[in-house]
């Protein structure tokens, strides 16, 4: 709303001033534009930087601001300015629009001002204030908004990254990192910035945003800077802190979760499969294994990762999560990696390990129940029928395995009773490797609950049939049951499956009997006439090799 009113400033002087008609005798000053808000107005001592048009009360105009392209700036109440507009420019607030009456004897009397002002002349000034200080001011802060927790607030020699927008007093705009889409990136409290602004950033936390409103003196003072901020500009900065860290930082970390069992931790040397989602300290994200559904694997330790990582990687049990901080010296630098990863960004690691195993590491057998009585174990060769239940070591999700048994598995088979329980770990080198399997990730660690259900012994590989000690010698006479000097194929399969009801000999186990006993008396049966006859039990030399081998019998 507007208003108009007469400021009476000769009653501070004890002077009575009438308000009957008659010649002017004060200023007359009519405030018809004030800002809404109005932290601060004018008094004597403050310096002002205000835009003005001057005129004569016909509206001709004898000066202007405006036209110079340059405000006016001055101290107020100590005689630097004609006494009419000291006075007019008192209480007012940045922003504010006035029109101040000034009558001769407040502005130039009767001498007037060369050529341009008449003696005797009522002068009419329209001032906007762009700005006001005082030497006794200080920097002021303010906090907009804060995170919750704040475990760390900016000190001196800290490195910081920063967006900003920067305004006059009047709100006028300056600059803005938002505009070229890059943090301001600095060392603070070690004269990199001018002085208000060095002091304003000390103690904010990253995620908070403060306006910190700095006095010309602080700032950029008589020289300005260019043409963007005026001389004895006051500067008002709204700050938004991305990150700070300190050269002398070394990575931080935060556990999160460990396992109730932690038989081992990582070491240099190991190879790990970890998930992780990766953020900047003000909590936006820039990479997560989660997105593209496969973990990170890498070796510990040994320079496969940015520095920060290799040590945060050391001492993490399997299931393990953990929160890590890196400082940029110790992960991308100042330079940063591309558009994802700005220079000098802290960056914040939550990891999950998977698993992890070492090259030179062998099969894990954990007994979790045996039967009192094992007079039979499994041995290379043997048929046996097993249960099994098959994990990851994130126990997330279980896999069949294929008809093939895995080196890892193989092993781990082995020396087992009937009814007898184990728990295998199979590192990848001795299970499915680098390449993985069906549902099986890559440089996986397997997880197998093993249970022993049934056992036949076996025979040698490449073998169908074994003496279990000496066999029958001479041979043919025992073979020869009817003992007609020829043993045809029934005859020979009723002396094999005697062989094994005496336990004397061993057919191989989880094949068809008979298929194996025809197999090897057509192997006897060097004629082909239907029958063995004592000479064709003899030795057989390999066409391909010079050394002789007896035949299963």
């Amino acid at each position: 709303m507007e208003s108009i009113f007469a400021l009476f400033f000769l009653c501070v002087t004890g002077t009575h001033v009438s308000c009957s008609p008659g010649p002017l005798e004060d200023v007359v000053i009519d405030r018809y534009d004030i800002p809404r808000v109005c932290p601060r107005e004018v008094q004597t001592g403050d310096f002002v930087r205000y835009h003005y048009n001057g005129t004569f009360t016909d509206g001709k105009k004898f000066d202007s601001s405006h036209e110079r392209g340059a405000p006016f700036s001055g101290q107020v109440g100590l005689g630097r300015l004609i006494t009419g507009l000291d006075r007019g420019v008192q209480g007012m607030c940045v922003n504010e629009r006035r029109k101040v009456t000034v009558p001769p004897h407040l502005a130039y009397g009767s001498i007037g001002a060369g050529d341009v002002i008449p003696a005797d002349t009522v002068l009419v000034f329209d001032v906007v204030l762009l700005d006001i200080w005082n030497t006794e001011d200080k920097v002021q802060t303010r906090t907009l908004s804060k995170p919750e927790s704040c475990k760390r607030l900016a000190e001196a020699t800290d490195f910081i990254r920063y967006h900003y927008n920067g305004t006059l007093l009047n709100g006028v705009p300056f600059d803005s990192s938002h505009s070229r889409n890059g943090t301001y990136d600095t060392y603070v409290g070690m004269g990199y910035l001018i002085k208000g602004m060095d002091e304003g950033l000390i103690g904010m936390c990253v995620g908070e945003t403060r306006t910190i409103i700095i006095p010309p003196f602080l700032a950029y003072e008589e020289k300005g800077y260019g043409t963007v901020i005026p001389s004895q500009a006051t500067l008002v900065f709204e700050v938004f802190m991305i990150d700070l860290f300190n050269p002398k930082d070394d990575i931080a970390v935060v556990v999160k979760e460990v396992p109730k069992t932690c038989t081992r931790k990582t070491v240099v040397g190991d190879y790990i499969r970890y998930h992780y989602n990766g953020t900047f300290q003000d909590g936006s994200g820039f990479d997560t294994s989660y997105q593209r559904n496969s973990t990170y694997n890498t070796y510990i330790g040994m320079g496969y990762v940015i520095q920060g990582m290799d040590k945060a990687l050391q001492g993490l049990c399997i299931g393990e999560k953990r929160r890590v901080i890196l400082p940029p010296h110790m992960a991308y630098g100042e330079k940063g990696t591309g558009d994802i990863i700005p220079g000098s960004a802290v960056l914040v690691f939550d990891i999950h390990v998977i698993d992890f195993h070492n090259p030179k590491d062998l099969i894990e057998i954990k007994v979790t129940s045996k039967p009192k009585k094992c007079n039979l174990t499994s041995e290379v060769d043997d048929l046996i029928q097993y249960r099994y239940n098959c994990s990851l070591m994130d126990d997330m999700k279980t896999y069949r395995l294929s008809n093939k048994v895995i080196e890892g598995l193989d092993e781990g088979l082995r020396g087992m009773c009937v009814g007898e329980k184990r728990v295998v770990i199979v590192p990848p080198h001795l299970g499915h490797g680098e390449n993985g399997a069906k549902g099986v990730p890559s440089s996986a660690v397997l997880h197998f609950e093993l249970e022993l259900l049934d056992l036949q012994k076996g025979v040698p590989d490449g073998y169908m049939f074994v003496w279990l000690g000496d066999s029958p010698d001479p041979l043919f006479p025992a073979m020869d049951l009817n003992k007609d000097l020829s043993v045809p194929l029934e005859e020979f399969t009723a002396f094999i499956n005697i062989q094994v009801v005496e336990g004397t000999g061993r057919l191989r186990p989880g094949m068809d009997a008979d298929g194996i006993i025809k197999d090897m008396f057509n192997n006897q049966d060097r004629n082909r006439d239907g029958k063995i006859v004592a000479e064709e039990l003899k030795l057989k030399v390999e066409e391909d090799s010079d050394k002789a081998r007896h035949e299963e019998l």
